[in-house]
């Protein structure tokens, strides 16, 4: 009999904070809204500060402090009024100094916690500590030897360190899903998961159910994506099963995911806080932050997304899980209320289309709403010629397709391409007539008490009719004409 496991999950994400410096040197943390540093020729933009010369000293960005207090404000944190910055000793050529500048006995933020909500059910996910940090440099591996690239060198991060509170790869997934929508409502972070601004360790074990102890733990490190997230927890949980259930015992160690593969493999030994010789940096006195500073910015907070969720369904009635969908994403959701200021009487099908079809799109994409020729005017347009019945969803999916992939106006479209919605009776009629002429037994069944047979009908004046007949319109027309 095989043993029931539980599994403790616990996330550490790591947010690239988007100021345009980087976090001790006045080197360029980003060339643009959501456009890396990476996107600069090799080791461009870099300084003495970034590649460690000697007698270089850090100078802290106060617009990072910032950032750092609202995403602790956000997440119901307490902002510690005097944090020191530590070193973070270890060896790697894409860190010059030898070690990185982080924060670990005496963070900016700690105590925090998160809001999830899996169907009907609502859990809190504890937040132990917010604490700000450097990123390292980007070593590109090639045959037999390594370059190091120090454009990333000194980006302003926080690490969010969860506490072990979620038991299951959709709990870790809409843990993501919910501290994503607040990094990026604030402004602290672009949010671009391809470039790694957003990215995640997840650290997983397993136990027999009942036992108070944790088991051992494994750290699947930077993985930038929500679904890679909830599928290496899933694959990891699957590993350690199999190991313990042969006898073996898990190790504790840092692994990577290949997406290709849909596994992980071992990278490491998992460091312990020792191996990193932590002590306060001294070049950097500690950061001592007034009451009044953080009142200050507590009062700066915009609308969060839980808040924005709940005021799209009381005010313009759409569904919980739509308003989710859109609050997700400060991206999408202000293509929402722009699409709105165009035609705010048809929240309901913006949200449709929004949240269906043009997320498939870029899903399949993976382009940034920010960057596709399909404009929130497009889907208001169509949202309103849906409303006016001019045209078919069928006929709105297409065209919202086609401007996606290469642009143009609605109506225009909707001319070249014939999609105008048929809803004269006087062009309807003949063909209802002809359809039922050409069926007697399927009328007979009808009206003997087969319903279902509408359906045929139905079907086959639209297909008569190119899919263009007004489909409610159509159906109320042939129900009338069968009854006779």
């Amino acid at each position: 009999m095989s043993t029931e496991y539980e599994v403790i999950i616990g996330l550490e994400v790591h947010v690239q904070l988007a100021t345009e410096s980087k976090v001790f040197s006045s080197a360029r943390a980003r060339l643009a809204a959501g456009h890396s540093v990476a996107d600069e020729a090799v080791n461009q933009n870099t300084n003495e500060v970034c590649s460690a010369q000697p007698g270089s000293l850090p100078v802290l960005n106060e617009r990072a402090i910032e950032f750092a207090v609202k995403a602790g404000l956000a997440t119901g944190c307490r902002i510690n009024e005097r944090s020191v910055f530590s070193r973070k000793h270890y060896f790697y050529p894409d860190l010059p100094k030898g070690y990185q500048i982080s924060q670990y006995d005496l963070p900016i933020c700690e105590h925090g916690f998160l809001n999830i909500e899996l169907g009907d059910t609502q859990k809190r996910i504890g937040i132990t500590r917010i604490h700000m940090e450097e990123d390292a440099g980007k070593l590109v591996h090639l045959s037999g030897f390594s370059l190091v690239n120090l454009n990333r060198a000194g980006v302003p991060l926080i690490e969010v360190v969860s506490e072990p509170d979620m038991r299951s790869s959709a709990e870790a997934g809409a843990y993501l899903r919910k501290l994503y929508a607040i990094v990026t409502a604030l402004g602290v972070c672009d949010g671009n998961l391809q470039e790694g601004n957003f990215r995640c360790d997840a650290n997983v074990s397993i136990r027999p159910k009942g036992q108070e102890k944790f088991g051992t733990r494994t750290e699947t490190k930077n993985v930038n994506s929500f679904r890679f997230v909830e599928k290496a927890i899933e694959f990891e949980i699957a590993r350690q099963k199999e190991v313990l259930e042969s006898g073996g015992r898990v190790i504790q160690e840092t692994r990577l995911y290949d997406s290709v593969k849909d596994q992980t493999f071992s990278m490491r030994s998992k460091e312990e806080a020792q191996d990193y010789r932590y002590f306060p940096d001294p070049d950097l006195p500690p950061l001592v932050l007034d009451p009044s500073y953080i009142e200050n910015i507590r009062k700066s907070l915009p609308e969060l997304p839980d808040q924005k969720r709940d005021r799209y369904v009381a005010s313009f009635g759409l569904s919980k899980y739509d308003a989710e969908v859109l609050t997700g994403s400060s991206a999408l959701s202000a293509y929402f209320e722009e699409a709105l200021s165009f035609n705010n009487k048809n929240a309901k099908a913006l949200a449709n289309l929004i949240t269906g079809e043009l997320a498939r799109l870029l899903n399949d994409s993976e382009k940034e709403i920010s960057s596709v020729l399909l404009r929130p005017k497009h889907v208001a347009d169509l949202a309103r010629c849906l409303q006016e019945q001019i045209i078919s969803m069928s006929a709105a999916k297409q065209i919202l397709s086609v401007i996606f992939a290469s642009g143009g106006e609605v109506e225009a479209l909707i001319e070249s391409l014939g999609l105008r919605q048929v809803s004269d009776l006087s062009a309807l009629d003949p063909v209802i007539d002809e359809v039922i002429a050409k069926n007697p037994k399927q009328v007979e069944e009808f009206r003997s008490g087969k319903d279902k047979l509408l359906g045929f009908f139905v079907g086959q004046v639209m297909k008569a009719t190119g899919g263009k007949a007004n489909p409610g319109l159509l159906q109320e027309q042939v129900l009338k004409k069968l009854k006779g």
